[in-house]
């Protein structure tokens, strides 16, 4: 029959509900789906099914809709209407007719992100309407059989449509299917939903956060297993989620703080949604061969095979530790039994090591935070690292050197341990045995009588060496314990199924070129799963799993007992959090609305407290990397030699004072050390008075120049905002030179821009005011990462001078190399300042700064008046500036920062074409920025915050600036490589793709 036309609908509604409005299509598989807009606000949905319909289930449905709506206020379902008869169901020439109410609302599949919080709220939604449903009378059946899991089998018959992998991975979680169907048969029954997909879940923005706000189409309702709810809901939640286990944890968490799973219901969980992937694969390809031009019906088809695949990957049985942890219960179920088994037991360390005779240990901390590992370079120095346990051993000789069980450790550096996930690249740093350092050929003897089940040598993997696993039961508990880093020959002896007597020896420790390159030591580790494994077995995981983990593999240490080796949890960050408000002063913010727990660097790395790592891309300050080895050791060996102020000779201050100048023109010959760029910038403003006899100063709008109060006072960034104040009438602010969204723009925007300096001037000068100086960045940083226009800073730099005055560069964050080509930002524009002011990265995070100036600049401030810094330039600090400037000729990081620079611009400017938010990029080498505007060049300083805060989601540290903090800076490390530019470029795109930063107003 021919689709109804609009008028001949909107009659209807008229004659038979008293509705009228504006009709408008909504796509539907089976029935005509309207929107009825009425003038008072209110919408309808107006569903209109085929003229073959089933009557009886039609109006089944809407009687189902009266049922949750009546009596369960707080489920999110649209309400149906009645006719004026008081029918739920109506015919218009013999096409069924329901009205139901309008949700608000996007749907699931077209919202981007899927948050956690969201994801565990669809739990709790799911689950109240589950509970709803449990209470619904209707006689038992399914509305559409080939989506109800009871029914799932059907699909072997259509098998011959498959082929290769395809059919291999179909036929894989079939095979696990049928194997459990009569268990799968005697779970818990009741109606549900049954089709929780990502197009019948409705999300609404409150206050910016995604809410659920509805469930709609209850066309495939069943009365099926009440587990098979979560199974279908979850085979959706996961779509596009690298790892799917994860991505569905809170949403089993949310069901389950409503409806508590049994755990037969966990046990089958990830085959059940492996099924129901299954049954839309199929029904995916039978729809193919049918409609090939419906792309409705194909819609979903890429992420079905995507989900099956990673599905895949997921070993059940730790899907199902992983499910059980989510609903607050210990991972697994023999945890507690073998607690208590150990609890039941006491050993030495000499049963594990007879040979030895150690009563107690002595903790080594390799954790993330530690201090005693040094830098990555030393730990990975294995002739060092032995030394430093052999002095450890011998300053403990009654003690055995151990530690390790939830460590989270930063020297798993190789790629293996490392993969992408939901939150961006992960490393598995948490530690899940006790490691023994004792001497090579330490004999190494089993606590418990056991069976081996892997014995290999897996030096190939880097991870263990010779390898022993032995399977135990005791009191009908079955574990493992892993005996790892032993010598090859040591662990091949045995076979696997044979029997090692409890006080047995397993083997002997390796020396480092046997036991996969490592210090001699035990790696020792219970398991109560091996997972299958038959060649190795992990010993390190995820910082997301380690509470999974934590239970699959319990602390060796409660067989020992011992004190030293009681597993310590880092400090919760909040805890410290609180204790950092209490006693520092409210001003010192932190960053982000989540604060970081940040405990070590590495390059371009900083770690959390459990090892996870973030590319950093604004740390200006670790110039040439965080914690540089030859930073860190050039200052380490100064320190055990000499740190004393600057009235005695020393090389050092020598040295790098004759290296830094020959980074300059020949003009700027003299230099003075201070601590910090503030100083620098506090001591070029004497100097600047002391030429030119004047303390008026030229400034920048939105510059920035320290924290001293003469660097306040001069930075306009700091006194006209938020707790600001008036400045001086020392201080003369000028309009900042910005030719994007300033006074002027275009290739004339230098000349005109200088042309009202000097008008500033002139006025000064009739008011009988002379400038003593102008205190510029040669690229505005705090302004929004600005460079100065094409021919503006030679004739600022003329204006000033013929004025009398003197011009400094603040090149605290601009200098050093960081824009590539030249080493200093002024050398950009063809000009010599009188005086240069550096900080931040001249130390690498060391607190150094130097001021470099005209030998008449130095002869005019040398008036008498001592100048004297008792630290400024200390040998210490000349160590360590030496050591900068040499890594930066050594590891050409200038020219890395021109080569990753142009790349980054280039890729910004690819995903500007793509992403229009993307107003402006500007800067060069590793001082770029790019600016958030609407069409109208409106800031969207909303945004811009949170891309920072969703980068830092995906592991990357941005911040934001410029007058409307609408500005994303990068300033990476100088050896940020063209690989971590890569891995930017690639989240910048992923987050812009978010409805955030696509949905403003334009």
């Amino acid at each position: 029959m021919n689709k109804p036309q609009s008028q001949e609908i909107l009659a209807f509604l008229k004659a038979n509900y008293k509705l009228d409005g504006d009709l408008s299509l909504i796509y539907g598989e089976f029935d005509l789906n309207y929107r009825l807009s009425r003038e008072n606000g209110e919408s309808f949905l107006v569903k209109i099914g085929p003229s073959d319909a089933d009557l009886k289930l039609v109006q089944e449905q809407q009687e189902l809709m009266e049922f949750l709506t009546s009596g369960h206020k707080e489920l999110l379902v649209p309400k149906p209407i009645k006719s004026v008869e008081g029918k739920l169901v109506t015919l218009m020439s013999s096409r069924p007719v329901r009205i139901l109410s309008w949700l608000d609302g996007k749907l699931w599949s077209t919202i981007n992100p899927h948050p956690e919080k969201l994801r565990e709220q669809l739990g709790r939604q799911a689950g109240k309407l589950d509970l709803a449903l449990a209470e619904y009378s209707e006689t038992p059946r399914s509305y559409n059989p080939k989506w109800d899991l009871t029914n799932a089998l059907w699909v072997k018959s259509e098998m011959h449509h498959f082929e290769g992998k395809e059919a291999e991975l179909l036929n894989h979680f079939m095979a696990r299917f049928e194997s459990q169907k009569a268990s799968f048969e005697g779970l818990r029954k009741q109606w549900i939903h049954n089709d929780l997909n990502d197009n019948n879940i409705l999300v609404s923005l409150i206050d910016d956060k995604p809410e659920i706000n509805g469930i709609i189409d209850f066309g495939d309702l069943a009365y099926s297993q009440t587990i098979g709810e979560l199974a279908v809901c979850a085979a959706y939640v996961m779509n596009e989620f690298p790892d799917p286990l994860a991505a569905i944890l809170p949403l089993v968490k949310g069901y389950n703080s409503v409806l508590a799973l049994q755990e037969q219901e966990l046990k089958l969980l990830y085959d059940l949604i492996g099924m129901r992937l299954v049954i839309s694969a199929t029904v995916g390809c039978i729809n193919a061969i049918q409609q090939p031009d419906n792309e409705y019906l194909q819609i979903s088809q890429k992420a079905v095979w995507e989900n099956l695949n990673r599905w895949a990957s997921v070993h059940p049985r730790f899907a199902y530790y992983s499910f059980r942890e989510a609903c607050g219960l210990k991972a697994h179920p023999k945890s507690e039994s073998f607690e208590q088994l150990a609890k039941n037991s006491r050993f030495s360390f000499k049963d594990v090591f007879p040979t030895t005779d150690f009563k107690s240990a002595q903790h080594l901390d390799l954790s993330v935070s530690s201090l005693w590992i040094g830098t990555q370079s030393e730990f990975n120095n294995l002739e060092l690292f032995e030394f430093k346990i052999d002095q450890l051993q011998k300053e403990n000789p009654d003690k055995i050197i151990a530690g390790g069980y939830q460590e989270p450790r930063p020297l798993y550096t190789d790629s293996a341990y490392d993969t992408v996930g939901n939150y961006g690249a992960q490393s598995r740093t948490v530690h899940l045995g006790v490691d023994f350092w004792l001497p090579a050929e330490t004999p190494v003897h089993s606590l418990h009588k056991g069976e081996v089940v892997i014995a290999v040598n897996d030096q190939g993997n880097k991870e263990y060496g010779g390898l022993v696993v032995l399977k135990h039961l005791e009191d009908g508990l079955e574990f493992y314990t892993l005996y790892g880093h032993l010598i090859p020959e040591t662990a091949l002896v045995h076979k696997l199924g044979d029997v090692i007597e409890a006080g047995g020896c397993v083997g002997k420790l390796g020396a480092a070129h046997e036991n996969g390159n490592w210090s001699p030591h035990l790696h020792y580790q219970f398991m109560l799963d091996i997972l299958d494994y038959d060649n190795d077995f992990p010993g390190v995981c995820y910082a997301h799993q380690k509470e999974v983990w934590k239970d699959l593999c319990p602390d060796p240490n409660l067989f020992f007992k011992d004190e030293a080796l009681k597993s310590k949890e880092s400090q919760d960050k909040e805890e410290l959090a609180d204790k950092r408000r209490s006693v520092l002063g409210q001003g010192m913010s932190l960053s982000y609305s989540e604060p970081l727990h940040i405990v070590r660097g590495h390059g371009v790395y900083l770690m959390d407290n459990w090892g996870r790592k973030y590319i950093d891309t604004v740390n200006n300050v670790a110039h040439v990397g965080h914690e540089h080895p030859k930073v860190v050791k050039a200052a380490q060996k100064q320190m055990a030699s000499l740190n004393t102020n600057t009235r005695y000779l020393h090389k050092n201050l020598v040295e790098f004072a004759e290296q830094l100048l020959a980074t300059f023109p020949k003009e700027l010959s003299v230099v003075h050390f201070v601590n910090s760029g503030s100083e620098a910038n506090e001591l070029a403003v004497r100097m600047a008075e002391a030429v030119s006899g004047s303390r008026h100063m030229l400034v920048s709008e939105s510059g920035y120049h320290g924290n001293t109060r003469t660097c306040v006072d001069l930075s306009h960034y700091k006194f006209a905002r938020k707790g600001g104040y008036t400045p001086p009438e020392t201080t003369h602010v000028f309009p900042i030179p910005d030719k994007f969204r300033g006074n002027y723009s275009g290739k004339d925007a230098g000349p005109k821009y200088a042309e009202d300096l000097g008008r500033k001037i002139e006025v000064l000068q009739a008011q009988g005011v002379n400038p003593g100086g102008l205190l510029l960045e040669p690229i505005l940083s705090c302004g929004g990462q600005i460079p100065l226009p094409d021919n503006y800073l030679p004739a600022v730099y003329n204006e000033v001078r013929a004025a009398g005055g003197v011009c400094i560069s603040d090149e605290v964050q601009v200098g050093m190399g960081r824009l590539g080509d030249t080493f200093w930002g002024f050398e950009q524009y063809g000009v010599v300042p009188e005086i240069v002011t550096i900080g931040k990265p001249i130390g690498n995070g060391h607190p150094l700064g130097a001021v470099v100036c005209t030998r008449e600049v130095a002869e005019a401030f040398n008036n008498g008046m001592e100048y004297f810094n008792t630290f400024g330039g200390n040998p210490v600090s000349a160590a360590v500036g030496k050591a900068v400037l040499e890594v930066i000729s050594e590891e050409g990081l200038r020219q890395n920062a021109t080569e990753v620079g142009n790349y980054l611009i280039a890729g910004l400017k690819d995903l500007s074409k793509q992403h229009p938010i993307i107003a402006d990029i500007r800067g060069k080498g590793f001082f770029l920025g790019f600016e958030l505007c609407d069409s109208h060049l409106k800031p969207l300083t909303a945004q811009a915050k949170y891309l920072a805060d969703r980068m830092k989601y995906y592991g990357f540290l941005m911040s934001v600036d410029g007058p409307d903090n609408n500005v994303i800076k990068i300033k990476p490390p100088m050896v940020f490589s063209r690989d971590n530019a890569a891995e930017l470029l690639h989240y910048l795109d992923k987050v812009f793709m978010e409805d955030k930063m696509k949905n403003y107003e334009a």
